[in-house]
């Protein structure tokens, strides 16, 4: 009943959380303008690099709210301040419609805690408070493209850790240069994040990074 209850309002946070405008781009029209970001991300959004993260199959909607967020400051990344400034709503969700129409190659999972990862992932933590990560980016980590959940499977771990320590250091301490803290004011992803140890975010972003 706990587990269920969580799951639920991860559900309904995410809802919450992810309610934006949403413009569709013209996927033929972003592969032209995504020259500057081939050299991080891949010419097809498969970085080779686990500290840039692969953007091949996100969903578009999540991937255009990103950029938005970026650009506007909501969401700082040193690496790509001031890159994204010329770039029009309509150009970023083309972007965003070319990385999205992109297969996904799966970065793949270490065998270490795979079973602790994928119970948190699953079910969550009862007893510390955190959601089953399912609840909003699918049992197969798949995540649901027309609500804006982001996919999450095949991911590197690294990034995925780095991101769900960025949200839990959002949580604690909003205005340390590590926060992230773009999901909306109903904190969805601190929430979650918050309450996780350095090792339950490694097994569940190692578990992620095997799921395609």
């Amino acid at each position: 009943m706990k587990k269920m209850i969580l799951n639920l309002a991860a559900v309904f946070g995410c809802i919450i959380a992810c309610s934006f405008s949403f413009a569709a781009g013209d996927a033929d029209m972003g592969k032209s303008k995504t020259a500057m970001c081939s050299g991080c991300h891949g010419s097809d959004g498969n970085s080779a690099v686990a500290s840039f993260p692969k953007l091949a199959g996100q969903g578009e909607k999540y991937l255009t709210k990103q950029l938005k967020d970026i650009k506007s400051g909501r969401r700082k990344i040193d690496s790509m301040i001031g890159i994204l400034d010329a770039f029009s709503d309509q150009d970023l969700a083309d972007i965003a419609a070319f990385y999205s129409s992109q297969s996904l190659q799966i970065a793949g999972a270490q065998e270490k805690n795979l079973s602790k990862g994928e119970a948190i992932y699953r079910g969550g933590n009862i007893e510390t408070g955190v959601a089953a990560c399912s609840g909003c980016h699918s049992p197969s980590a798949q995540g649901n493209n027309p609500a804006g959940y982001p996919l999450l499977g095949g991911q590197f771990a690294e990034y995925t850790g780095k991101q769900l320590r960025a949200w839990r250091t959002g949580a604690h301490d909003p205005k340390n240069k590590d926060a992230r803290t773009n999901d909306g004011d109903s904190k969805i992803m601190r929430g979650v994040a918050e309450h996780m140890s350095d090792v339950e975010i490694d097994a569940v972003a190692n578990f992620i990074a095997g799921l395609k």
